[in-house]
């Protein structure tokens, strides 16, 4: 299944990183986004994109968990010639990832 129909997805920049936060609907699911959304398949899963480390920051209380993208945004928003310079996209971009049903 698609991340997308068990999460929705957050994101914030500061420089040249990028914050992505994905949240499960229902917290029956974080158990399955702590299991198969690591930060190596986020960093594979934005390859080309992401230049260097991805760091996840697990948040049960809320459902959640947290990446750091570090060299993200082709030099940052003020430097970056990216048609999202901010890289609110990779949000959306990052709910595409498939993860196994159970």
């Amino acid at each position: 299944m698609l991340l997308r129909e068990i999460a929705h997805a957050r994101a914030g920049d500061k420089g040249n990183i990028s914050n992505l936060s994905v949240i499960a609907f229902d917290p029956r699911h974080y158990p399955l986004l702590e299991r198969h959304v690591t930060a190596e398949r986020v960093k594979q899963h934005f390859a080309g994109i992401v230049q260097g480390e991805v760091v996840r920051h697990a948040l049960p209380g809320l459902g959640a968990l947290n990446f750091v993208l570090h060299d993200a945004l082709a030099g940052g928003v003020t430097r970056s010639l990216a048609l999202d310079a901010h890289g609110k996209t990779l949000s959306s971009a990052l709910l595409s990832l498939e993860i196994p049903d159970a």
